[in-house]
């Protein structure tokens, strides 16, 4: 009798595990340690509705949260779960894993700064231990990054320095550079401070108006999408990013929409993006 109810327990928790491998699609929060860092992140996985067959790897779009939130932003407010979904259903964009890292938590920002090696933890542990993890084709050709706000500005950043990274960046109302004269510059905390000084220090626009042949080359490889609402208090910081890569004649996408830097406008970037960011898988 004892071994007829241990063969039932097994078959019922078999039977949970093919259940939950395919309850897709799927957002999970997870945690991993960083060596660089010295802390657990924190991160959010979209896995796509075909991902519990088992049976392919799929391309990767690592998408960047704002200044004052974390990795729950894009599916809390962002919604990106129902959005990714319909629009992969629809068949406007192939499937697609989506990691939404942690970039705000003891500090805030996705560059090297002082007590806050972001970026190093980004490209020697992050990218490694997600690709490890899940099944994705880990190269440039299927890895896209994606982001908003700050997240805009550590999209263009990682793209401009890590071109053989990235098929496609899509950046949206990014911090391109530091802003006078708004909240952010006017901040006097001083966690908000060094974050000012990192965006100082990693000006996307002077990376590129100082760009040499080798540089340009890299960053050419890339696809570029510049999204910003014609409302948004940081539209004037990226046409000077646009004007930078018109005048080394870096091909790039340009959308100004009716809207300002408001969730709202980021949900409705997302029908853009993903669609644009599948397009350059594989090329």
């Amino acid at each position: 009798m004892k071994r007829v109810s241990v063969v039932i327990v097994m078959l019922f928790l078999a039977l949970r595990c093919a259940l939950a491998q395919g309850s897709y699609p799927v957002t999970l929060e997870c945690t991993m340690y960083s060596d660089t860092l010295g802390c657990d992140k924190n991160y959010c996985i979209y896995l796509p509705a075909s991902y519990g067959d088992g049976s392919r790897n799929y391309p990767v779009l690592y998408l960047l949260h704002g200044l004052t939130d974390n990795n729950r932003a894009w599916p809390d407010k962002g919604c990106i779960d129902s959005i990714a979904t319909r629009i992969f259903a629809e068949g406007a964009a192939q499937e697609m894993i989506i990691v939404m890292p942690d970039a705000g938590t003891a500090f805030d920002g996705y560059f090297n700064c002082e007590g806050w090696r972001y970026e190093s933890f980004f490209f020697s542990e992050f990218i490694p231990h997600i690709e490890g993890k899940y099944r994705i084709k880990a190269d440039k050709e299927h890895r896209a990054i994606a982001g908003l706000s700050m997240g805009g500005g550590g999209t263009t950043g990682y793209a401009l320095r890590h071109s053989e990274m990235f098929s496609s960046a899509y950046a949206m109302s990014a911090l391109m550079g530091m802003v006078e004269n708004t909240w952010i510059s006017r901040d006097t905390d001083a966690r908000r401070r060094l974050f000012m000084q990192s965006v100082v220090e990693h000006n996307n626009i002077a990376i590129v108006e100082g760009a040499d042949e080798a540089l340009c080359k890299g960053i050419a490889s890339v696809r570029w999408f510049i999204d910003v609402g014609d409302d948004d208090f940081l539209f004037d910081n990226n046409m000077d990013f646009v004007r930078a890569m018109r005048k080394l004649r870096i091909p790039y996408q340009l959308r100004v929409r009716d809207g300002g830097h408001t969730w709202r406008y980021w949900q409705e970037a997302l029908f853009i993006a993903l669609p644009f960011i599948s397009g350059g898988f594989g090329k």
